[in-house]
């Protein structure tokens, strides 16, 4: 059984919203639904190279899109254990696979994915491991208006959502800039440690508007005092 769910960049209708600081915070999706949603709004509308980082924790599964010229789909094939897990990549109509990167179910993870136009080379770290660079597509840039939103996969523009394509799960963390970044860098970001703050998305001062069951709570810890 294929599970698909989680980050989505979108070209919507931009959303007006106040920055806030989500430090120490997380966005709660607890139920598969076709309405819960996470909508991000950047001023950044141009790309020629980006990274993209959230940390998740997931009960089903996970992808991202720029609709419609990029889509990301992990999908993590199992029964009642993970079976085999792989990231595909989508830009401009082209697909590559990455696979055994050791995605887990029900444990957080922070998953960054990279991109130049330049290049053509795309590449996934989960939890700091460097999948190889494969080549997609390069030239050109991926252009907006752009808004992202978490929590759905769209079939169509700003729409198509699919319950059973939907996150189910815990996300924090998510950060997102217009360049590519170093092995370090983001090693610093996996560590929570002096990483550059996202220029085109920042957990602490995120544009955002929730709709559907989407709760915000404080970021759950395994360390007791």
């Amino acid at each position: 059984m294929v599970f698909f769910c989680f980050l989505l960049f979108a070209m919507l209708t931009a959303v007006a919203a106040i920055p806030q600081d989500l430090s120490g915070k997380m966005f709660i999706f607890p139920q598969p639904t076709n309405t819960a949603q996470v909508m991000l709004t950047t001023s950044i509308q141009n790309f020629s190279a980006f990274t993209v980082c959230p940390l998740q924790i997931s009960v089903e599964y996970t992808p991202f899109s720029l609709w419609p010229h990029l889509q990301f789909s992990m999908k993590s094939v199992f029964s009642k254990s993970l079976a085999a897990d792989v990231m595909d990549f989508y830009i401009r109509g082209n697909n590559v696979e990455v696979a055994g990167q050791g995605y887990k179910l029900n444990t957080w993870q922070s998953i960054c994915t990279t991109w130049d136009s330049a290049s053509g080379l795309v590449q996934l770290w989960l939890d700091g491991k460097p999948s190889s660079r494969k080549f997609i597509s390069s030239g050109s840039n991926i252009s907006g208006p752009i808004v992202i939103v978490l929590g759905q996969d769209q079939d169509s523009f700003g729409g198509g959502f699919d319950a059973a394509q939907s996150f189910v799960g815990m996300m924090s963390d998510v950060y997102m800039w217009d360049y590519v970044l170093s092995p370090c860098e983001i090693q610093r970001y996996m560590d929570e440690r002096n990483f550059p703050t996202g220029n085109v998305l920042n957990w602490g001062a995120l544009e955002f508007v929730t709709m559907g069951r989407v709760l915000i709570e404080n970021k759950q810890s395994l360390y007791c005092k």
